[in-house]
């Protein structure tokens, strides 16, 4: 019998880990983002958020209070504990989830425990949110996680917007650098194809594209690729160990308005890239855990 088709996800937003929020910061801001006023999570983190007209973002998380992170990953918080394994492991600097939109986080944690791919207890929360112009909100989290044993230095979660901040983010949204969108997340494995059930899971997509230099599976609003140490030096221009195994977060491509201006901005603020076929690729380096590719939209 026939499955029933598979309404996609959408990606809602990415998670970097960095060390310093204001170094995070300084170097989002020379590459022409308008970045959102520090957020505080109340269980030990807090962030800077780069807000895409598309409804997705870029979400910059750094540690505010060690005990509390701690105490939290010991009791079980899911986003916290995989936060500080992806540290402890890879450094402060880095790119270690990816999490799909839901309407239902709840039916999203039973179906990922019903498939074996579930990270554990579901996470709610709520914060304030502050916009550049001094208006507060409160915005509310419903989050189910995801992973894969054989894919430590990656997690994923579907994220519930319980409760959206009711303010105008149009100036939020608004970069000097023109970007609009997401339109790809690239990971990479060896063998990409040996994750393809889990991520079609998170995705809620059947559908994979497989090719010779990985595979492709399309989420409501972006792509999310799988490349191969060789189609990921062919295509980003970044190095991975030939024999790693396990899937890793390694870059994103935003789509902007106007390559000419973003060619224009990177030169003039002395942040390094390199022309790759359309794109231009700015790679990782303090504050910025993840190749950012731009690409016309």
């Amino acid at each position: 019998m026939n499955k029933a088709p598979r309404t996609s996800r959408p990606v809602d937003h990415l998670v970097l880990p960095t060390a310093d929020i204001s170094v995070a910061q300084s170097r989002l801001q020379r590459m022409g983002f308008t970045v959102a006023p520090v957020g505080v999570h109340p269980f030990g983190t807090e962030n800077v958020c780069v807000f895409l007209s598309d409804d997705s973002f870029l979400e910059f998380l750094a540690i505010a209070q060690r005990e509390t992170c701690e105490a939290e990953a010991r009791s079980g918080n899911v986003f916290v504990a995989r936060d500080q394994a992806y540290r402890f492991r890879n450094g402060q600097d880095g790119f270690s989830a990816l999490v799909m939109g839901t309407h239902d986080a709840s039916a999203d944690h039973d179906a990922f425990v019903q498939a074996g791919i579930s990270a554990g207890a579901m996470l709610s929360f709520s914060r304030p949110f502050k916009t550049p112009g001094g208006k507060e909100d409160i915005a509310g989290f419903r989050l189910a996680f995801a992973a894969d044993l054989r894919a430590p230095d990656v997690f994923f979660f579907t994220c519930e917007r319980v409760n959206t901040p009711k303010v105008d983010r149009t100036a939020l949204q608004n970069h000097g650098n023109g970007a609009v969108a997401l339109r790809e997340i690239v990971l990479s494995e060896v063998n990409p194809t040996d994750f393809q059930y889990p991520l079609q899971d998170v995705i809620n997509q059947r559908d994979v594209n497989a090719h010779s230099f990985g595979m492709d599976l399309r989420a409501a609003n972006a792509n999310i690729t799988v490349l191969t140490p060789q189609g990921l030096r062919s295509f980003f221009g970044i190095e991975s160990p030939a024999l790693e195994r396990g899937l890793r977060l390694q870059a994103f491509v935003l789509g902007v308005r106007d390559m000419a201006m973003v060619e224009s901005l990177l030169a003039q603020n002395n942040i390094p890239f390199e022309k790759r076929g359309d794109r231009l690729i700015v790679h990782k380096a303090p504050g910025l855990g993840a190749a950012i590719a731009f690409e016309a939209f």
